[in-house]
């Protein structure tokens, strides 16, 4: 159990203390600076729901970030981060508090003034990341239930990529990069095929599922066997998905510069054959 010094009471809901391991950390809880004063002394174990910033740039940003944020959002935006954690039941990167309270402000803020922000990428987001979807939905619902402010749809796909982030401590920027790329493969396989797949439908879940799966086998570089005879098979008798498959190995290539194993293609081949079929 450690046992902090309190240092600095920031607000209502952020303390800087010291850590007897960490050094100077910063302390992130509802309502835990209330009545609190200099050198009194707080057990993290004691209280659940305490956030301890350890890293010094979270730390430091985080506290920047603290002028602009409305006393009542800090609190919503806290227990969000809370919810989340429970329902994703792991440790969080530290970023999150960062980069997601950053975000939450500047969404109320601009609900409140009547502009809403477009997720083009909502669709992708879903189909790639449904645990956290179905997350980042309970914590708009819970954002509504303590501020009466309804967050647009497009929102439940911003903040699950910042969860998804968070859970694999992947940068923002990449998984973003990534649902980019599979929505831009999907739009090439509907235009190449001359078909419209129901982004409801298990077909798009499925083709969204195996060129994810395909994109982290490429950043891991995690190869594949090819069947040689299945591949010569295959461009036979299917070239149109043969060709298209190609097509979207190059694009993987540009988009993430990495080597795509010749192996993908085959599979993805097959994917594509299938799919076809079913819209003939």
């Amino acid at each position: 159990m450690a046992q902090l010094k309190i240092e600095k009471v920031l607000n209502n809901n952020v303390l800087i203390a010291e850590h007897p391991s960490y050094g100077e950390v910063v302390l992130i809880g509802k309502g835990l600076g209330f009545n609190r004063k200099h050198w009194d002394t707080i057990e993290t174990d004691s209280v659940e729901k305490i956030f301890v910033l350890k890293n010094e740039k979270e730390q430091e940003n985080y506290i920047k970030l603290l002028p602009f944020i409305d006393n009542e959002y800090l609190e919503v935006i806290i227990a969000a981060i809370e919810l989340i954690k429970q329902r994703t039941n792991s440790m969080l990167n530290e970023h999150i508090h960062v980069a997601l309270t950053d975000h939450l402000m500047f969404a109320l803020t601009r609900v409140t003034q009547g502009l809403e922000m477009k997720n083009p990428f909502l669709i992708e987001t879903k189909a790639l990341y449904r645990h956290e979807y179905e997350v980042a939905k309970d914590v708009v619902e819970l954002i509504n239930e303590k501020t009466g402010i309804n967050l647009p749809i497009g929102e439940v796909g911003f903040i699950a990529l910042h969860i998804h982030s968070a859970l694999t401590n992947k940068n923002l920027s990449d998984v973003n990069q990534h649902s980019q790329l599979v929505s831009r493969l999907v739009d090439m396989v509907e235009e190449q095929l001359e078909i419209e797949i129901d982004k409801e439908g298990i077909d798009y879940m499925r083709l969204v599922r195996h060129l994810r799966f395909a994109i982290e086998r490429v950043i891991k570089g995690e190869k594949v066997d090819e069947p040689e005879k299945i591949s010569a098979l295959l461009k036979d008798e299917y070239p149109v998905c043969y060709n298209l498959s190609w097509k979207l190995i190059k694009v993987m290539q540009q988009s993430l510069k990495l080597k795509v194993f010749d192996a993908e293609a085959v599979y993805l081949t097959m994917h594509l054959q299938r799919l076809q079929k079913k819209f003939k």
